[in-house]
């Protein structure tokens, strides 16, 4: 089973910025037996054979390090009617003219709400206003 390629991308970049910091993890990575398809199936495998249902970034960038870093890695495969589905999150870089619209459409939508909340009140009734409550007399009052 193949990860999407959004996440064999979220892998890469991840690998790819380990690789230029940390000098001891460099040589793992240019291993020539080694691919970032085989590491996203050996990812794949592990989350289908752990049972559970997510995983934080570290945990999944934790074992593309160890795919890399070890030589005898066993990539597990998936049955047939087995399925795993990899979610990336990350954050989406708008440009200016994109902030602009999303800047426009909310106030748009918050001035459509307005005016509807505004002509609500107006239709409708008004209520009648109460009477004044008499006080009580009571011992302490005096």
């Amino acid at each position: 089973m193949k990860g999407t390629e959004h996440f064999k991308q979220a892998i890469k970049a991840y690998l790819d910025k380990q690789a230029e910091t940390d000098p001891l993890f460099a040589p793992h990575y240019s291993k020539p037996e080694k691919s970032i398809d085989k590491c996203v199936e050996y990812i794949v495998g592990e989350v289908f054979h752990s049972g559970c249902n997510g995983f934080d970034d570290q945990s999944v960038y934790g074992w593309a390090i160890h795919y890399y870093t070890e030589d005898n890695v066993e990539i597990r495969e998936i049955p047939n009617n087995g399925t795993c589905h990899a979610v990336v999150n990350h954050a989406i870089e708008l440009t200016e003219e994109e902030k602009a619209e999303a800047r426009q459409r909310a106030i748009s939508q918050y001035q459509a709400e307005e005016l509807r909340k505004m002509q609500q009140r107006k239709s409708k009734p008004s209520a009648k206003p109460q009477e004044p409550k008499q006080a009580e007399p009571n011992l302490f009052g005096f």
